[in-house]
């Protein structure tokens, strides 16, 4: 590594050592994870693969493959399953590394294992969990996370040669077996890969990269009209009245929903308010046409929707779209006239129920291409 530059960063997780053996039961009854949570992890995962992520290359995977890292549900354990390379482990695990000799058999201090991270939507990133569930006696003792931009589609040759330099995010730092160690990042940077290790080798279930999407203005700019709101495009969901069934920010994922837990769904209302998303733009834009997807749900649709926007976080509200009936599993489109310039939306649900996606069609004003531009350079 050539000139790597050190961020600021700051462990949410104290665990460090083995968990216990696993003796039956409930396999998660033991994992160690924040009760509170993390504080970055209500923001979207820039690795997740249906962003179009990819662990690129790594330098062993005999026991488990690298793309394990990003599989996007929890790792799973199945105390009977075996191969014949060994035990199946629901995550990215590497071989026992061995010393030179019988007088030598441990390791050097810096041998270590390592895997490249393509991120599916280029941004800063806010926060970083490298999660070891179900390694209990076979996680790493220690990692390190480092972040590279490179434009394009880099060969894992091209990211790996001197010239590259890297961020370190996460120092060599200890973790622990069976545990979701969590680590909030400071760096105001755009990034567009990583590099994850570990020490001396081991396996990790999961890496989760929390932050904020900021797209390429001059990407933008060439497509002229397009999704002001989805995700890979800068779009945010900043808040919403209720998670229960599953997060807003699917509401914005790319491509259509496949079934009900890929959109967004609320519990039963017992009472006479109604749901709601908070969405911020990729910048100010006028919108010019709507599209609203409830794919796959069919006795929980929600009834009615409306859209409103604002210009600013101080802004007023103005109305987009009316309240207007939905149909379930249908593709809702409506065309705008004259819409004000907004940096926010929010969609309202009534009463409750479910939205596979939201698509809110346009372009960026004179002044929304200028604020994005200027903050892609500063983050450069």
């Amino acid at each position: 590594m050539t000139a790597a530059q050190t961020a600021g960063t700051t462990s949410s997780t104290g665990y460090t050592g083995d968990a216990a053996p696993y003796s039956g039961g409930d396999t998660y009854a033991d994992y160690r994870a924040p009760e509170a949570g993390f504080p970055f992890a209500h923001l979207p995962d820039l690795a997740d693969r249906r962003l179009g992520a990819t662990v690129i290359a790594a330098n062993d995977e005999f026991f488990a493959e690298r793309e394990n890292l990003l599989n996007s549900g929890r790792p799973e354990f199945d105390p009977h399953a075996f191969q014949h390379k060994g035990k199946v482990m629901d995550g990215w695990e590497t071989r026992r590394r061995r010393g030179p000799s019988a007088s030598q058999p441990h390791p050097a201090a810096d041998e270590h294992d390592w895997a490249l991270v393509k991120l599916g939507a280029p941004g800063v990133i806010r926060g970083l969990v490298v999660d070891t569930a179900h390694f209990r006696g076979n996680y790493p003792p220690e990692i390190s996370v480092e972040a590279t931009s490179v434009p394009g589609a880099p060969s894992p040759e091209e990211l790996l040669a001197d010239d590259v330099k890297w961020t370190t995010l996460v120092p060599r730092t200890r973790v622990g077996g069976h545990a979701a160690n969590g680590f909030a990042v400071t760096e105001e940077r755009r990034f567009t890969h990583l590099r994850l290790r570990q020490y001396p080798d081991g396996g990790i279930a999961r890496l989760r990269v929390h932050g904020q999407v900021l797209a390429d203005p001059g990407w933008l700019a060439a497509l002229g009209t397009f999704d002001l709101v989805a995700l890979e495009n800068g779009g945010l969901a900043e808040d919403a009245s209720d998670r229960f069934f599953s997060p807003p920010v699917n509401s914005i994922l790319p491509g259509r929903s496949q079934k009900m837990d890929e959109g967004w769904e609320t519990r039963r209302r017992r009472d006479k308010g109604h749901d709601w998303v908070s969405y911020a733009l990729a910048g100010q834009g006028r919108i010019r046409a709507v599209e609203v997807d409830t794919a796959c749900y069919r006795g929980n649709a929600a009834g009615w929707v409306s859209l409103v926007g604002k210009d600013g976080e101080t802004g007023e509200w103005a109305e987009l779209l009316p309240r207007t009936r939905l149909q379930p599993d249908t593709i809702h489109r409506f065309l705008l006239t004259d819409a004000p310039a907004v940096t926010h939306v929010r969609m309202d649900i009534h009463p409750d129920g479910a939205v596979a996606r939201l698509r809110l069609h346009g372009s960026l004003t004179d002044e929304g291409a200028r604020r994005l531009a200027a903050r892609h350079a500063e983050s450069s």
